[in-house]
């Protein structure tokens, strides 16, 4: 037996779909449209995918220290699903910007890395976020556990506003990639980065959806799992 498809389904296979025509059109715009950065080449490509990536790794981190704040004031399984998720999510862009960083760091530098302010703090970031994600996989899913890791969901979501200020604070060698003036890129190449945004926005959105509903689902079959065992010992003791 099926289980109904619901407006909820519907709801995100129509994110799904939308996230994945953007990102196509992204590609396509990206690598088939926009001009070839006269300096760097081709290298520079990797900008319109990894500002977008360090803009989702934000708002997974945003979901992350939501989710763990309202968990604190009043612990449901869906408060630390959407902690969760926002985790996981922060975890995957921000792979990806550690991964994209460094091949645009070697053109642009002559070196894969340096331990500029930036680069540094997003590292700890990433860190936090990963020990997050393996505190709430392996450590269990009693109340203290879920609150521990909660705590370090709001610590991460600390660091955050130093990654962002750290080029205006710190001298350093990353750029001001995207600033009030347009960060000095061409009129040629700004829909590119916009749709690289609205892309990875949806891609957001969908992925920490998805992980949100799938952690319910595995809160709601361990209840069952649960109450099947307390109903089996009942029954075993009369």
């Amino acid at each position: 037996m099926t289980r109904p498809t619901t407006r909820a389904d519907i709801t995100f296979y129509g994110l799904l779909g939308l996230a994945t025509v953007a990102v196509l059109a992204t590609l396509q715009i990206v690598f088939l449209q926009t001009p070839i950065e006269t300096t760097m080449g081709v290298v520079q490509k990797i900008f319109y995918f990894h500002v977008p990536a360090a803009y989702s790794m934000y708002l997974g981190a945003l979901a992350c220290l939501i989710g763990s704040v309202l968990y604190f004031l009043s612990p449901t399984d869906q408060r630390d699903a959407f902690a969760r998720a926002g985790a996981e999510t922060a975890v995957a862009f921000g792979v990806i910007v550690l991964v994209t960083g460094p091949l645009w760091a070697s053109k642009a530098w002559g070196r894969y890395w340096t331990w500029d302010p930036r680069l540094t703090t997003s590292l700890l970031s990433v860190l936090i976020y990963v020990a997050y994600v393996v505190l709430r996989g392996f450590a269990g899913d009693g109340l203290a556990e879920k609150k521990f890791a909660a705590a370090l969901g709001i610590v991460g979501a600390a660091n955050l506003p130093i990654i962002h200020f750290s080029v205006q604070q710190w001298s350093g060698q990353h750029p001001r990639v995207v600033s009030s003036g347009g960060g000095g890129l061409a009129p040629a190449m700004v829909p590119a980065l916009v749709l690289g945004f609205v892309s990875f926005t949806l891609l957001t959105v969908a992925f920490v959806w998805l992980r949100m509903r799938i952690e319910l689902c595995r809160s709601r079959l361990r209840r069952v799992q649960q109450d099947v065992l307390e109903l089996g010992l009942e029954e075993g003791s009369s």
